[in-house]
């Protein structure tokens, strides 16, 4: 039970003064839910203002604070801007100008003759000084006015930063003083201080490195705590051993001789399985690396071992193709293989639970409706959890109720992960890595083009449509806002459907984003699958694992926007039949060096692993990736940067506090209680008999 110092930080932001539906939407945008969602929301960075006396064309380029009076309005016609003239004490001129048409606001707040302090950044227009959209005007002797450094915080449409940071600033005001989870001398020795005291430096002073390093390691550090555990429980737990015999891994055919890498990976899991103690491994194996084939050989040692098996798929569509691989693959065995989704309902889905209930289903493949009350198995053995990072602790361990003792855990991910963030990410498992590609899987070309080549690139896609093809085009990351990234998704599915035909209508261009409700983004997924057309335009919900052999081109708008784990990502989604498959990079027409070093990479390279390093590498402190373009992120509060500088430390320190300081028991376990609860890292506090 979450303790009751946390309770002000779990209230609904609605309890906020000034937080009424019109505010709450673009909160609910921003994922702002709670009271301690505003204050994780932290800074991306922050303005610096020097405040001046007189204009100086020397201070051109920089965000300037100072008291300009208006001497005249000059309103253009139609839309154009509105310009105000405004001089200095000295009698300095400078344009103030505002876009948008109509010249009432700039009238409102700046009134001829009348003093007003005036913040915003100083350019040279031609000869003449000016300012556009200033973002502060006041009162000059208004004591709120605009601070010296301010916080610039990650937005959307319908909120300001300023009214962001008001909110920001009721959150704080909420914030209670907590008890010391840190280790006093590791908190000496950083010279970090308290909790309430970190988090309010960070939103006062986003540069302030030593308040912004504390608040990570709180974060990082409750998440190794529950990781240690989580897996010290398991450890505990008495399982059972699956030994098999053979007889149904012998009478496979399978359409290739195993890597080494895959044969080492399946010695591994098989020795995990044959002793008392749960298996708790991850299996990370980059696209196309062969990960279904040892989760199969795996699932019939279950089997062999007299025990059923289950396979945990994120989508039903990839559930779907799990089930269709597995019944290839097992052909001619006397294996029974049967699927659960929530779509399944009456006599499919009775037959299903009367199947594992009786034993006559060996292996159930499904999505999280294989976690449902009333799914009851004869005797679990094995869980096969894919694209592991969709499901949290507390959902494993529902499926791992499902047993009579607890059953063997094997997780899957093809999402590369620096070998410094494994530990944060999967401190709880044995890691086995595939770092070698199966015979015949063909590399995938990777070209570079600029976003002015956008005609030439539809017409090669009309020739390779022509041709019978396939293709996924995915658009831009435009912010982070599923609202802004559909209606690009929208624009350029329409632009396509002008020339190839929209699906709804016969034609050849569907579309698929976050916002489509489940079923009907599976029936375009299906008629992408089954060939019904040709292109798929899609925002980047295109899910992991998809599996078209036929789609042989993949068109990424805005790539420079990206980073290089998801660029990764993306490119696998061809290259899984024997043609020849082209990933066509579409980049803007100016780039970073960090965006041309990325494209670079992408081009030489189709190692994800390698690709996960360099992607930890370029990003600067500054490149804060947010949860969309770096998956389902489980920080807000430690970039991968610090994680990875922080991970080892905390994670020491918990096992510390385990091993040594009495668990969650002594003063400073129960001081931990309270971050495990505050970082939402709660799900194993039950697992301590002190907790």
């Amino acid at each position: 039970m979450r303790p009751d110092i946390l309770n002000p930080l779990f209230a609904e932001v609605a309890a906020l003064k000034g937080v009424g539906p019109a505010l709450a939407r673009p909160l609910e945008r921003l994922r702002l839910h709670r009271v301690v969602d505003l204050l994780f929301h932290l800074p991306s960075g922050w303005i610096d203002r020097v405040e001046r006396d007189e204009l100086a064309m020397a201070d051109a380029g920089r965000t300037v604070s100072i008291v300009l009076t208006a001497r005249s309005y000059r309103a253009s016609a139609g839309r154009g801007p509105t310009r105000v003239q405004a001089t200095d004490a000295s009698g300095n001129y400078a344009s103030l100008v505002y876009f948008g048409g109509g010249s009432g606001w700039a009238k409102k707040v700046l009134p001829l003759g009348e003093p007003r302090r005036v913040s915003g950044r100083l350019e040279m227009y031609g000869q003449e000084l000016q300012i556009v959209h200033p973002d502060y005007v006041g009162d000059p002797a208004d004591p709120d006015g605009p601070a010296a450094r301010e916080a610039v915080y990650p937005l959307t449409e319908g909120l300001t930063s300023r009214r962001l940071a008001a909110l920001i600033a009721q959150a704080l005001a909420r914030a209670p003083e907590l008890p010391e989870w840190i280790e006093p001398s590791l908190l000496a020795k950083h010279g970090w201080p308290g909790w309430r005291e970190a988090i309010g430096r960070v939103h006062a002073d986003p540069a302030d490195a030593v308040a912004r390093a504390r608040v990570a390691y709180d974060e990082v550090f409750a998440n190794q705590l529950a990781l240690t555990i989580v897996r010290a429980d398991q450890r505990k737990r008495r399982g059972r051993a699956l030994a098999g015999d053979g007889r149904l891994r012998d009478a496979l055919s399978l359409p290739y001789a195993p890597t080494g890498a895959q044969a080492r990976t399946m010695a591994e899991i098989e020795g995990d399985l044959a002793q008392e103690a749960p298996m708790l491994r991850l299996l990370q194996g980059d696209v196309g690396a062969g990960k279904t084939l040892v989760a199969a050989m795996a699932l019939l040692v279950a089997v062999e071992g007299g025990t059923q098996g289950a396979l945990l798929a994120p989508t039903e569509i990839l559930a779907r193709q799990h089930l269709d691989s597995l019944r290839r693959l097992f052909a001619g065995l006397p294996v029974e293989v049967a699927a659960l989704t929530g779509r399944d309902k009456g006599r499919v889905r009775e037959g299903v639970l009367m199947g594992l209930a009786d034993g006559s289903i060996d292996i159930l493949v499904g999505t999280h409706a294989i976690f449902q009350e009333a799914v009851a198995y004869r005797d679990l053995g094995l869980v096969v959890v894919d694209e592991q990072h969709r499901f949290g602790v507390a959902q494993r361990l529902l499926l791992q109720d499902k047993a009579r003792r607890p059953p063997h855990l094997l997780a899957m991910t093809a999402t590369p992960i620096p070998r410094t963030l494994t530990l944060a990410y999967h401190g709880g498992l044995d890691v086995s890595r595939l770092d070698e590609m199966p015979p015949g899987r063909q590399p995938i070309e990777t070209r570079v083009v600029s976003e002015d080549r956008l005609e030439e690139l539809v017409a090669a896609l009309g020739r390779h449509l022509g041709e019978g093809g396939q293709a996924y085009w995915v658009c831009p990351l435009v912010e982070e806002s599923e609202t802004s990234d559909m209606a690009a998704a929208e624009a350029r599915a329409a632009a396509l459907a002008m020339r190839f035909g929209a699906l709804e209508d016969g034609g050849r261009v569907g579309l698929v984003h976050g916002r489509m409700k489940p079923a009907e983004k599976d029936a375009v997924m299906a008629a992408f699958s089954t060939g019904r057309i040709g292109v798929l335009v899609a925002t980047t919900v295109i899910e992991v694992g998809v599996d078209v052999p036929n789609a042989t081109l993949i068109v990424i708008e805005h790539a420079d926007r990206f980073g290089l784990a998801q660029l990764h990502q993306l490119r696998g989604r061809v290259g899984r039949g024997p043609g020849r498959s082209v990933c066509i990079l579409v980049r803007s027409a100016a780039l970073s060096e960090t965006a041309r070093a990325r494209l670079t990479l992408m081009r030489e390279t189709g190692d994800g692993f390698r690709i996960a390093e360099e992607d930890l590498r370029l990003r600067g402190a500054g490149e804060l990736l947010g949860t969309r373009q770096s998956g389902e992120m489980p920080f807000r509060l430690a970039t991968p940067e610090l994680l990875a500088e922080l991970v080892q430390t905390a994670n020491d320190d918990g096992r510390l506090l385990i091993d040594r300081d009495g668990g969650l028991a002594q003063a400073r376990g129960q001081a931990a209680r309270v971050a495990l609860y505050l970082f939402e890292r709660d799900a194993g506090v039950g697992m301590l008999r002190s907790g």
